[in-house]
C-alpha cells in the first residue's frame, strides 16, 4: 500500500509540474498582451489628457491586471517628491515586474529602452518609440504563442510521462 501511494504522489508531483510550466507559456503571452494595452493607454492618457508621468502610471495601473498593473503602481509610488532619476525608478520597476511576470529577459529589454526614451523627446518622437515598443512586443508575442503552441501539450504529457517512468525505474 505504501508504495502504490509513493508512486501516485511521484505521478502526481511530476504531472503537477508539468502542468505549471504549461502555465507559465500561456501567463508569458497574456502579460505581453498586457503589457502591448498599457503602451497604448499610456499613449492615449498622454495625448489626451496629458497629466503627469505620475498621474498616467496611476490611472493605467487600476485599468490593468497584475503584473503590469503592479508595475505602474510601483513607478507612480517611486515619482513621488522629487525624482531626479527617472531612467533609475524605471530600471526599479522592471527589476520588480522580472520578479512577479513570467515576461523574458528580451520583453524587459525592449521595456527598458523604452523608458530611456520616455520623457525625452516631443510628444511626436515618442509617438514613433511607442509605435516602435509596440512592433518589438507584438514580435515577442507572436514568439510566444509559437513557443506556447509548440510546447505546451509537450510539457503537461512530459511531466505525466516522467513520473510514470520514475516510479517504474523505482519498483
Amino acid at each position: 500500500m505504501m508504495k502504490f501511494i509513493g508512486a501516485l504522489l511521484f505521478i502526481t508531483t511530476s504531472s503537477w509540474i508539468g502542468f505549471d510550466l504549461s502555465k507559465q507559456l500561456s501567463r508569458r503571452t497574456i502579460q505581453i498582451r498586457q503589457l502591448i494595452q498599457s503602451i497604448q493607454l499610456l499613449e492615449t492618457e498622454m495625448s489626451y489628457s496629458q497629466l503627469t508621468l505620475q498621474h498616467t502610471f496611476q490611472i493605467i495601473s487600476k485599468k490593468t491586471d497584475p503584473p503590469i498593473s503592479l508595475f505602474y503602481k510601483k513607478l507612480a509610488e517611486d515619482m513621488e517628491g522629487i525624482v531626479t532619476d527617472f531612467i533609475t525608478v524605471w530600471d526599479e520597476a522592471i527589476t520588480y515586474l522580472q520578479q512577479s511576470s513570467d515576461l523574458k529577459q528580451r520583453e524587459l529589454e525592449v521595456l527598458k529602452q523604452f523608458g530611456r526614451n520616455l520623457g525625452q523627446h516631443t510628444f511626436t518622437e515618442q509617438q514613433k518609440h511607442i509605435v516602435l515598443t509596440i512592433h518589438h512586443l507584438q514580435h515577442e508575442l507572436k514568439e510566444a504563442n509559437e513557443r506556447r503552441q509548440q510546447y505546451e501539450k509537450m510539457t503537461k504529457s512530459l511531466g505525466v510521462l516522467i513520473g510514470i517512468l520514475i516510479v517504474l525505474l523505482l519498483i
